[in-house]
């Protein structure tokens, strides 16, 4: 696996693991279609929320936040949509949630947490 993969994963796992910390219901992981990938689906309370990982090393190159631009918010939508076909569910509310992690090279990560983001 390379290291992006590896990075990336570490993310999700830490992403996943506050979620549920913060009283989320992780639904699903990694869900793939053609139009491309859902980091994690959860739900908040009624509400369905679409959630985007970004994970870096440093700063360096800005925010990890930063690196979701308006198309990638485009394409989550889209997403979120086909997921929410498929999978039968009519939440009340559907969201977009972007979590940052930043993992130094010593020390534990730092996440943060940006509800709502579209």
């Amino acid at each position: 696996m390379a290291a992006k993969d590896t990075l990336g994963r570490y993310g999700e796992d830490v992403a996943a693991r506050h979620l549920v910390e913060q009283g989320f219901q992780v639904l699903c992981r990694n869900w793939r279609c053609e139009l491309g990938e859902i980091d994690i689906v959860a739900r908040d309370g009624s509400c369905l929320v679409v959630c985007e990982v970004k994970t870096r090393r440093s700063n360096v190159c800005g925010h990890p936040a930063e690196s979701v631009t308006a198309r990638k918010l485009a394409r989550l939508r889209r997403l979120a949509a086909r997921w929410l076909a498929e999978s039968g569910l009519h939440p009340p509310q559907v969201r977009i949630d972007v979590v940052s992690v930043l993992r130094p090279p010593t020390g534990r990560a730092v996440v943060e947490h940006l509800r709502a983001v579209s």
